[in-house]
Protein backbone atom coordinates (compact mmCIF):
# COMPACT_ATOMS: atom_id res chain seq x y z
CA UNK A 1 0.00 0.00 0.00
CA UNK A 2 1.53 3.26 -1.14
CA UNK A 3 0.53 6.32 0.81
CA UNK A 4 0.10 9.61 -0.95
CA UNK A 5 1.72 12.71 0.49
CA UNK A 6 -1.69 14.05 1.58
CA UNK A 7 -2.47 10.81 3.41
CA UNK A 8 0.92 10.85 5.15
CA UNK A 9 0.34 14.43 6.32
CA UNK A 10 -3.18 13.58 7.51
CA UNK A 11 -1.96 10.51 9.46
CA UNK A 12 0.83 12.52 11.08
CA UNK A 13 -1.61 15.23 12.18
CA UNK A 14 -4.08 12.60 13.42
CA UNK A 15 -1.40 10.93 15.56
CA UNK A 16 -0.36 14.30 17.00
CA UNK A 17 -3.95 15.24 17.90
CA UNK A 18 -4.81 11.83 19.35
CA UNK A 19 -1.59 10.86 21.16
CA UNK A 20 -3.32 10.12 24.45
CA UNK A 21 -6.10 8.05 22.89
CA UNK A 22 -3.66 6.03 20.77
CA UNK A 23 -1.44 5.42 23.79
CA UNK A 24 -4.39 4.15 25.87
CA UNK A 25 -5.55 1.86 23.07
CA UNK A 26 -2.04 0.53 22.72
CA UNK A 27 -1.81 -0.17 26.47
CA UNK A 28 -5.09 -2.08 26.41
CA UNK A 29 -4.00 -4.09 23.40
CA UNK A 30 -0.63 -4.92 25.01
CA UNK A 31 -2.35 -5.99 28.22
CA UNK A 32 -4.61 -8.38 26.31
CA UNK A 33 -1.86 -9.58 24.00
CA UNK A 34 0.47 -10.51 26.86
CA UNK A 35 -2.15 -12.97 28.10
CA UNK A 36 -2.12 -14.92 24.82
CA UNK A 37 0.28 -17.85 24.29
CA UNK A 38 2.15 -15.94 21.60
CA UNK A 39 2.30 -12.81 23.79
CA UNK A 40 3.75 -14.84 26.66
CA UNK A 41 6.33 -16.33 24.30
CA UNK A 42 7.37 -12.96 22.88
CA UNK A 43 7.59 -11.42 26.37
CA UNK A 44 9.65 -14.36 27.71
CA UNK A 45 12.13 -14.35 24.82
CA UNK A 46 12.44 -10.56 25.10
CA UNK A 47 13.35 -10.92 28.78
CA UNK A 48 15.93 -13.59 27.97
CA UNK A 49 17.58 -11.24 25.51
CA UNK A 50 17.53 -8.38 28.06
CA UNK A 51 19.40 -10.49 30.64
CA UNK A 52 22.04 -11.39 28.06
CA UNK A 53 21.06 -14.91 27.03
CA UNK A 54 22.55 -15.85 23.68
CA UNK A 55 21.13 -18.64 21.55
CA UNK A 56 20.98 -19.52 17.86
CA UNK A 57 17.25 -20.26 17.79
CA UNK A 58 15.12 -18.65 20.51
CA UNK A 59 11.92 -20.27 19.23
CA UNK A 60 13.43 -23.73 19.55
CA UNK A 61 14.84 -22.88 22.99
CA UNK A 62 11.41 -21.61 24.12
CA UNK A 63 9.77 -24.87 23.00
CA UNK A 64 12.44 -26.84 24.91
CA UNK A 65 11.90 -24.64 27.98
CA UNK A 66 8.10 -24.99 27.90
CA UNK A 67 8.19 -28.76 27.31
CA UNK A 68 10.75 -29.51 30.02
CA UNK A 69 8.87 -31.06 32.93
CA UNK A 70 11.71 -31.69 35.36
CA UNK A 71 14.99 -30.12 36.47
CA UNK A 72 17.91 -31.08 34.22
CA UNK A 73 20.13 -31.54 37.29
CA UNK A 74 18.14 -33.04 40.20
CA UNK A 75 15.17 -34.39 38.15
CA UNK A 76 12.64 -32.69 40.43
CA UNK A 77 9.27 -32.36 38.65
CA UNK A 78 8.12 -28.79 38.07
CA UNK A 79 4.78 -28.07 39.75
CA UNK A 80 4.19 -24.83 37.85
CA UNK A 81 5.96 -22.38 35.55
CA UNK A 82 7.43 -20.45 38.48
CA UNK A 83 9.46 -23.52 39.46
CA UNK A 84 11.22 -23.54 36.07
CA UNK A 85 14.29 -21.36 35.43
CA UNK A 86 16.52 -20.97 32.40
CA UNK A 87 20.17 -21.12 33.42
CA UNK A 88 22.86 -19.42 31.36
CA UNK A 89 26.54 -18.60 31.70
CA UNK A 90 26.83 -14.99 32.82
CA UNK A 91 30.27 -14.66 31.22
CA UNK A 92 29.37 -15.61 27.66
CA UNK A 93 25.53 -15.66 27.73
CA UNK A 94 25.18 -19.25 26.52
CA UNK A 95 22.22 -21.39 27.64
CA UNK A 96 23.10 -24.26 29.97
CA UNK A 97 20.06 -25.94 31.58
CA UNK A 98 16.43 -25.69 32.59
CA UNK A 99 16.59 -25.82 36.39
CA UNK A 100 14.35 -25.89 39.44
CA UNK A 101 14.44 -22.91 41.79
CA UNK A 102 16.71 -24.72 44.25
CA UNK A 103 19.34 -25.69 41.65
CA UNK A 104 19.17 -22.25 40.08
CA UNK A 105 19.90 -20.41 43.32
CA UNK A 106 22.62 -22.80 44.52
CA UNK A 107 25.79 -23.29 42.55
CA UNK A 108 26.70 -26.60 44.21
CA UNK A 109 25.07 -28.50 41.31
CA UNK A 110 27.90 -27.31 39.03
CA UNK A 111 30.39 -29.52 40.86
CA UNK A 112 28.17 -32.56 40.42
CA UNK A 113 27.77 -31.99 36.67
CA UNK A 114 31.41 -31.14 35.98
CA UNK A 115 32.67 -34.10 38.00
CA UNK A 116 30.81 -36.61 35.78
Amino acid sequence: MVLTEERKIYMKEYRQKNKKRIKEQSKEYQKEYRQTPNGIKVYTISNWKKIGLIHDNYDKLYEHYINTTECNVCNKTFKNTKDRHLDHDHNNGQFRYVLCNSCNTKDNWKNKIWMR
